[in-house]
Parts: C-alpha cells; sequence; structure tokens
C-alpha cells in the first residue's frame, strides 16, 4: 500500500528518483535544490512524497508563507484589501500552506508514468492529506494548491474539490511553437499592423549590444539592481529573489540556463534569464530599467532575441510565462490555463473566501481569447 511523508529538504530525496516522475520537465530536481538554498524571506520548503514498496510514485514541493490575500487582487478589490488593511494591519494576511512552488511555471507535482488514471486519484489524495496534517502542524489555516495545469484539471476536480476547495482561474502560461525557418517566416505569420510594428521596433537592435552568456559573473550586483526596480513595478508579487537564486540557478544547472543581457555603451540596462533543455526555452525573469528599455522597445527587442535562440539551438517551443497576455496573443502565443484551489481551515473564513472568489480570479485573458 502506498504512503506518504514529508521531508524538510529536497536532498532528502535522490535526484534520480525525483526526475524519474518528470519526464521532459526542465523544473527538476536541480532547479528545486537552488531554490531551497536561495534563502527567499519568508518562506519555509517542505517535500510531500509518496511510495510504494519504497519506491517513489508521488512528490511535490510545497511552501509556508504568510499571505496577504490582496497579492492577487487588482482594481477595485485591491482597493477595498487596502482599506481593510490601513485600518488592521494583519486582517487580510493569512498563514499559507501550498501545494507547489511559487518559483516554478506552473504545479510540480510528478506522477510514476506506471500510475493507471485511478490510481494517481489515490495517489494525490494520500498526498493532500500528508500536505494538510504538514500544514495543521505548522499553524497554517488557509490552503491551496498553486497554478494547476489544465490537463491535471479532472484529477484536482476529483481529488481536491471533493475535499471541499474552491477554485478561481489562475495566471496562464503564454507559449510560442517555433515551427517556423527564421525570423522573416515567424513576421509573416503575424498580421500587418503588427508586422509593421515589430520591424519599427527591432530597428533599436542597432543601439544594444547583446551579449549571451551562462552565468552572471561581475553582473549579479547590477542584475539585482534591474531585478529590484523590475519587482517595484510589479502589480503582484508573491517571492522576493535573492543573489543566491540567480547565483544558484548557474550552479546547479549548468548548460540548462541562460542569460542574455542588454547593454547600451558600458550600461547593462536589462537582463533576461531564460532555462532550457533541448526542446523548450522558458523566458523566467525580464529585468530593465525601465525609462531606457521602454525608449529602446527593449521587451520586443528580447522576444525576438529569444526567439532567434530557439533558431539558433534547434528548440521548438518558446514558453514566455504569466503576464503581459494581450502582447503575447498579438505575437502568436497561445495559452495554458492554470487554476488556483484553496480552502481555509475555519467555516467561517472559508466561506467569505469562497464569497469573495471572483475578485481573486487571476486570469485576464478569457476575453482576449475567445
Amino acid at each position: 500500500m502506498p504512503d506518504a511523508r514529508i521531508a524538510s529538504s529536497i536532498r532528502e530525496v535522490g535526484r534520480d528518483a525525483w526526475d524519474r516522475l518528470f519526464p521532459g520537465q526542465i523544473e527538476t530536481w536541480d532547479y528545486l535544490c537552488a531554490v531551497e538554498t536561495a534563502g527567499l524571506p519568508g518562506f519555509k520548503w517542505r517535500y510531500v512524497l509518496v511510495a510504494d514498496g519504497g519506491r517513489l510514485v508521488c512528490v511535490t514541493p510545497m511552501f509556508m508563507t504568510d499571505y496577504p490575500i490582496d497579492t492577487t487582487l487588482d482594481g477595485a478589490g485591491r482597493e477595498l484589501a487596502h482599506a481593510v488593511t490601513r485600518l488592521f494591519p494583519r486582517a487580510l494576511t493569512l498563514r499559507l500552506a501550498c501545494l507547489g512552488s511559487p518559483c516554478t511555471e506552473t504545479l510540480t507535482v510528478g506522477f510514476a508514468p506506471e500510475l493507471t488514471p485511478d490510481a494517481r486519484v489515490s495517489v494525490a489524495a494520500l498526498l493532500l492529506q500528508a500536505f494538510e496534517a504538514e500544514a495543521g502542524r505548522a499553524g497554517c489555516g488557509l490552503l491551496g494548491i498553486k497554478d494547476a495545469p489544465e490537463d491535471q484539471s479532472v484529477l484536482w476536480d476529483r481529488v481536491a474539490v471533493r475535499a471541499g476547495y474552491g477554485r478561481v482561474p489562475g495566471l496562464p502560461v503564454a507559449w510560442l511553437p517555433i515551427d517556423f525557418a527564421d525570423r522573416e517566416a515567424y513576421l509573416e505569420r503575424l498580421s500587418p499592423s503588427t508586422r509593421k510594428d515589430m520591424r519599427r521596433k527591432l530597428r533599436s537592435e542597432s543601439q544594444l549590444r547583446i551579449e549571451v552568456r551562462a552565468d552572471l559573473d561581475g553582473m549579479l550586483d547590477r542584475v539585482m539592481d534591474l531585478y529590484r526596480q523590475t519587482r517595484a513595478r510589479a502589480e503582484m508579487t508573491l517571492e522576493d529573489l535573492t543573489p543566491a537564486y540567480f547565483q544558484g540557478v548557474c550552479e546547479t544547472m549548468p548548460g540548462r540556463v541562460v542569460h542574455i543581457l542588454y547593454w547600451q555603451g558600458d550600461d547593462l540596462i536589462a537582463a533576461n534569464m531564460l532555462l532550457r533543455d533541448d526542446a523548450v526555452l522558458i523566458d523566467k525573469f525580464f529585468c530593465m530599467d525601465a525609462a531606457r528599455g521602454r525608449a529602446l522597445n527593449l521587451y520586443f527587442l528580447s522576444w525576438f532575441r529569444n526567439i532567434d535562440y530557439c533558431l539558433e539551438h534547434g528548440l521548438t517551443r518558446y514558453q514566455s510565462g504569466q503576464a503581459a497576455y494581450e502582447v503575447k496573443l498579438r505575437l502568436g502565443s497561445r495559452l495554458i490555463r492554470t487554476a488556483m484551489l484553496f480552502r481555509h481551515r475555519n467555516p467561517l473564513v472559508n466561506g467569505a473566501l469562497r464569497l469573495a472568489a471572483p475578485l481573486f480570479a487571476a486570469d485576464p485573458t478569457l476575453e482576449m481569447a475567445a
């Protein structure tokens, strides 16, 4: 019979045993190890493991943190939350335990390939029970499942929704198939107005020096400055990355991390960290000096430079993350829908959260992609 346990470090699990459950994934053991050792403020890490006969059949990271629930609000909902927190500073901060990781693209849960769909449901139910028990020991009232992708929708409906979790749309992940021969062929696929706009924006390339490198040696302080500027402009943030995160990813994932730096003269004005395997390029973080970056159309230049990188290295998919959907759809991206699932241990609080759930729906693209 399968049984579940909690590990306090991913190092308690062998790399091969973990990665066996994530074929074709990039954010596997090495990446999560870098996240764990990065010292992100306010986070505690755990790992839920389900084994059968001593062999792992299901694993996922989990994290615990103080969660200001206005993190995923915008518009009127955020204004209301700010009014409440001005009067009661801790009222909307809940102790959260969540399956997944704040640093991965979607929910990182792996199953042994030999498990049938029904067996996966049984194993996921064990995983959820162990997660909830660990959350209870840590005093976490709010329980969550972060960014479950659409291909896991049926699984979590059968396991979490039946256990009383509510569901709201999460932020989709945008991706572009690289099934064209060169930049010109890609441009020809865009609408005439978009193609004309991109050609105009791409003229700024001549004003820049673009450097591709595998590490940030000598550049980390400036990259962190750009990161902090970019984070301060973001509407929704949860984690605050540290220099040790960027350094750790470089050290644990040699050959799988790419940094593309954008220079204007002697000034580094933008940096892009990407992860890759033999088929996929994942755009993890793009940070820039806002004034100069916008003047030079750096967001769009980086988009085309990343496509160039895919073409140069025979990659077939460019995954560009969870933001700027209107632009990404205009540039030909497709979307992977995600969902957030939640439950609070206190029935009254849980009821209030369910009533407020529409305010927390994070997916801004339902009408755009319709």
